[in-house]
């Protein structure tokens, strides 16, 4: 089988195995399992609020369990360890069962809320988390948030830190979803951060050069002899088995093309000043004679006017 195809048929067996805990020994206070396959066998932790209901009378019920595990999920010589809880109000997957019971008995679901959440603040919770999802009072479903304290809701400490439970009140109205969170008390996170008072702070300062004194200093010679990165070996550094490569030496003729200046077609700057200066006075010359013309024939016309006003 593929690992992949293994991955997703060991955590299906370890789901079908909860929930038939889940259902089992949801009396006895259920607060989850561990499982871990040992050459000897599959050894199977279970947590619960009252051990005694889970082991039985002459350990009856632990002996059925463990048939059933052996025998329908098809694990190799199971072994049970019950395990009580320490506080049951710290335990998400306990908190969540009663919650959902109090619910089912007809608590209104504001005072369940509360009153559950402040049991978990007084027991030492660091934060905690209650969602109500459903047809909680009429025929409209929506969702109830009751929160304490600090949660974390993604990342690492999210699932490693946080503890999760999931219960389920079946109501006239319809089904009521409960989900619980609790980050249980001396967890350790990753933004937390300690204050000392009355504490030097030279004797935490670590001996040495100033920062001014590292920037004037020059660099030691061990520094200096340092190849830089991407730099090519010496040859020192190349070895003295490595017998040297003689490069070949290629002769490249090159061949300078001299620029034909005396092109007929690429006047020189020389032609091409004087030819301007040629055609600048030849405008002026044919200027100077038009304007020479208009002055003469205005002269002739004003004579022309004087004598015709002495007659």
């Amino acid at each position: 089988m593929a690992d992949e195809l293994q991955f997703v048929e060991n955590g299906l067996q370890r789901t079908q195995i909860d929930e038939f805990f889940q259902d089992e020994l949801g009396r006895a206070g259920y607060g989850g399992m561990e499982i871990a396959k040992t050459p000897m066998g599959t050894q199977i932790v279970l947590k619960a609020e009252k051990p005694g209901m889970v082991i039985g009378k002459g350990g009856k019920n632990i002996r059925k369990i463990t048939s059933t595990l052996e025998n329908e999920f098809g694990l190799e010589d199971p072994q049970v360890d019950v395990q009580e809880v320490d506080e049951p109000d710290l335990n998400a997957r306990i908190v969540a069962d009663k919650l959902a019971n109090a619910l089912e008995r007809g608590w209104y679901f504001r005072k369940a809320g509360h009153t559950t959440i402040d049991r978990i603040m007084e027991s030492g919770a660091l934060g905690a988390e209650i969602v109500l999802s459903g047809k909680v009072t009429g025929a409209r479903s929506r969702v109830e948030k009751f929160n304490r304290g600090y949660i974390k809701h993604n990342g690492e400490p999210a699932e490693e830190i946080v503890d999760h439970g999931v219960g389920t009140a079946v109501m006239k109205l319809g089904t009521i979803g409960v989900q619980v969170k609790i980050i249980p008390p001396n967890a350790e996170l990753p933004d937390d951060f300690e204050i000392h008072d009355d504490v030097e702070v030279e004797d935490y300062v670590v001996e040495g050069d100033s920062v001014d004194d590292l920037l004037a200093g020059e660099p030691d010679e061990e520094e200096a002899d340092e190849p830089e990165l991407g730099a090519p070996p010496s040859e020192d550094e190349a070895g003295a088995d490595e017998e040297p490569v003689e490069e070949e030496v290629v002769d490249e003729e090159v061949v300078e093309e001299e620029a034909d200046y005396d092109d007929p077609e690429v006047p020189d700057e020389d032609d091409l000043e004087d030819e301007l200066d040629d055609l600048d006075a030849a405008v002026e010359d044919e200027l100077d004679e038009e304007t020479e013309e208009e002055a003469d024939e205005l002269m002739d016309e004003m004579e022309a006017s004087e004598e015709g006003d002495d007659e």
